[in-house]
């Protein structure tokens, strides 16, 4: 199973993360959490270049290729292994992130980023895609209060540093591909306290899980 977690930057990715991986081994499930961009050590490189601030050079082009580039890497090397030997992935970020981030809000054409991932994804598809939710002002104050905490490094702020019309493309991209892929996306209230996202997204796979058990079983018989 292959489940992803997305949102734009302050939605509390990262933190779910780890609660997500806790509730499906508490269910039995040998679960793996990654990221993207890395997730590999060619692809911790690519991210070092991608989200450091100081390339505010970067052409658009250039990063989609980058993030493809992680991606491929991410899939032969990390994803695709573990799926077949039947394990649990949960990815922070995946294919969604570059459609809405390189497509909907930097402008590239989509057409071209799906025809990019339909050569590298080998139909490594998510299951189900948690997509947490939020205004892009209060991601962002998240964000950046975590980063002059020091809870988060300062080394990976290019994104943060973009304008509030582009998160506000991003998010609204995001749900846009919700709405196209209703039985894929859970969208969940971000706006909420952590313990309370947990539990609306423990609730949210624990339904998915029980229909995709239960779809198990009816075939077996």
């Amino acid at each position: 199973m292959f489940i992803t977690l997305e949102g734009i930057e302050g939605s509390g990715k990262t933190s779910q993360l780890k609660h997500v991986i806790k509730f499906l081994q508490s269910k039995g499930y040998d679960c793996i959490g990654t990221r993207e961009p890395g997730g590999t050590m060619i692809g911790e490189k690519i991210r070092a270049i991608l989200l450091d601030p100081e390339n505010k050079a970067l052409d658009p082009l250039t990063e989609l290729l980058l993030y493809v580039a992680d991606r491929t890497q991410h899939i032969m090397e990390f994803v695709n292994p573990l799926l077949s030997a039947g394990k649990t992935v949960v990815c922070d970020r995946y294919y969604d992130a570059t459609t809405v981030y390189q497509g909907f809000a930097r402008g590239i054409d989509v057409g071209l980023i799906n025809r990019l991932h339909s050569l590298v994804l080998e139909d490594v598809k998510p299951d189900i895609t948690i997509l947490l939710d939020l205004p892009p002002q209060t991601g962002l104050s998240r964000a950046w209060k975590q980063i002059k905490s020091g809870a988060r490094t300062g080394d990976e702020t290019r994104f943060e540093a973009e304008t509030i019309l582009f998160h506000e493309k991003v998010r609204a991209g995001y749900l846009e591909l919700a709405g196209h892929e209703p039985e894929r996306f859970r969208v969940i209230d971000a706006m909420q306290d952590e313990d309370k996202v947990k539990k609306d997204i423990i609730r949210e796979l624990s339904l998915f899980l029980s229909v995709t058990e239960n779809s198990r079983d009816g075939k077996l018989q």
